[in-house]
């Protein structure tokens, strides 16, 4: 297990800490009553890092994890939030230095069956794949551990162990897929790019499991896009299972018309087969989807796209499922203003145990800096509503996570800017 590196000597200013209380910034929104918007954390950029990325995590406490592109190494962070008395505190868990530990962790971190961390890094490691502040990795796969002894002092990291290399055939640059296990604890996830197939530069991505046997893992291609005209290319996000132990996940780019996919892959004994679920067109359907789907108990899977749709910025989809094939649904359409970015989110939605949906876009909303909604079912009609529009200002701009949601219903992600210029942790209250 890899330990992280004393970081005194480059810690200038004792007042530049990871324990640090949230600076508040509280705003009402007037779209819809009872709830408020609040800032809990703002990023100082040293320590507890810069610009916080994709992925969020919630566990059985409410206790929040995420990740940074960037902090005191300049290559990513995964910290910790939680309460404490009145106010929240961030914890900076572990900070990578981009050598076999990894760099840049996308898609965050999750909680593990045994309470510890689980993840993946877009860069570092192995292979000669991307280089990423002058060093070059094709990415790795991580578990994260507490320290087995209480911490002496404010800066306690944990202890990272790597269960896996990517070195490009075996995949590549895992972006913005948080793994997931299965029943029996073992891993799944997707590599954007690396693989076999040659019609991609670099590889068209794969999908991956991990098992465990004792206190090592190995690894298993589950398949490889090849880019053809009739398959997906280069997967942002990661799978879902479905209860009949099959995986559904989203490709940016490939299909029939060249602008993402949604897939399925099912178990066959041997092995395990694909099906290109839906084609995206560019057209009322949206198109380049860098979300994943999730799943309703009805087996209705859901996702978003980040162009396209009325709007041509990107939209929100259903598809249901209709003997041996699936009927698309769109349900919104995001309006993309000029000079904006992706419309549409580019993380997974969430959904609350009444199946109301959530999401953040990350170049929509009443300013152009993104926002938070909240979409309602509604007699078969679904309404969307905006929980909050940022302002580009103190509250933050450009929400790119995905959202978590606690046992009192309260929404939680992350946003570029805010105070600091170095991104913030906000709480949505309802």
């Amino acid at each position: 297990m890899r330990t992280q590196p004393n970081l005194a000597s480059r810690i200038a200013n004792a007042a530049i800490v990871v324990l640090t209380f949230a600076l508040f910034l509280t705003v009402q929104t007037p779209s819809m009553q009872a709830q408020t918007y609040s800032v809990i954390h703002n990023f100082l950029g040293g320590p507890d890092g810069d610009e916080p990325a994709y992925g969020m995590a919630i566990d059985a406490h409410g206790i929040l994890y995420g990740s940074t592109f960037e902090g005191d190494e300049g290559t990513g962070t995964i910290f910790r939030v939680r309460h404490v008395s009145s106010g929240w505190q961030l914890t900076t868990l572990y900070i990578f230095t981009g050598g076999s530990d990894g760099a840049v962790p996308y898609g965050g971190a999750i909680v593990g069956p045994n309470g510890s961390l689980y993840g993946t890094t877009a860069y570092g490691g192995l292979g000669p794949c991307v280089t990423w502040g002058g060093k070059t990795g094709c990415g790795t796969v991580f578990n994260m551990q507490p320290p087995t002894s209480s911490c002496k002092t404010a800066l306690c990291y944990w202890g990272e162990s790597v269960l896996n290399l990517f070195t490009g055939p075996n995949g590549a640059t895992p972006y913005g897929g948080q793994p997931i296990f299965d029943s029996a604890g073992n891993l799944y996830g997707t590599t954007y790019s690396g693989g076999s197939s040659t019609n991609c530069t670099g590889g068209c991505g794969l999908v991956w499991k991990l098992t465990r046997s004792g206190n090592s893992w190995s690894q298993q291609v589950l398949y490889t896009f090849t880019g053809t005209a009739g398959d997906g290319a280069f997967p942002w996000a990661g799978v879902v299972f479905d209860v009949a132990g099959n995986l559904y996940g989203t490709t940016e780019f490939g299909g029939a018309y060249g602008y993402g996919t949604v897939y399925e892959l099912s178990p066959n004994g041997s092995g395990w087969s694909e099906k290109i679920v839906y084609s995206f067109q560019d057209g009322q359907d949206g198109g380049e989807p860098y979300a994943g789907v999730i799943l309703d108990h009805s087996g209705n899977l859901y996702g978003a796209t980040t162009i396209g749709g009325s709007g041509a910025g990107g939209t929100v989809f259903e598809l249901s499922p209709a003997g041996s094939n699936w009927n698309f649904q769109t349900l919104h359409a995001f309006t993309r203003q000029a000079g904006e970015l992706a419309g549409g989110p580019v993380a997974n939605l969430a959904m609350d145990s009444a199946g109301n949906l959530y999401g953040a876009t990350g170049g929509d909303g009443a300013y152009g800096f993104g926002s938070v909604f909240k979409m309602t079912l509604s007699t078969g009609n679904w309404t969307l509503n905006s929980l909050y529009d940022f302002t580009g200002g103190n509250d933050g701009r450009l929400p790119r996570s995905n959202l978590v949601i606690d046992s009192s219903g309260n929404l939680y992600g992350t946003a570029a800017g805010g105070q600091l210029g170095h991104g913030v942790v906000y709480e949505i209250t309802q």
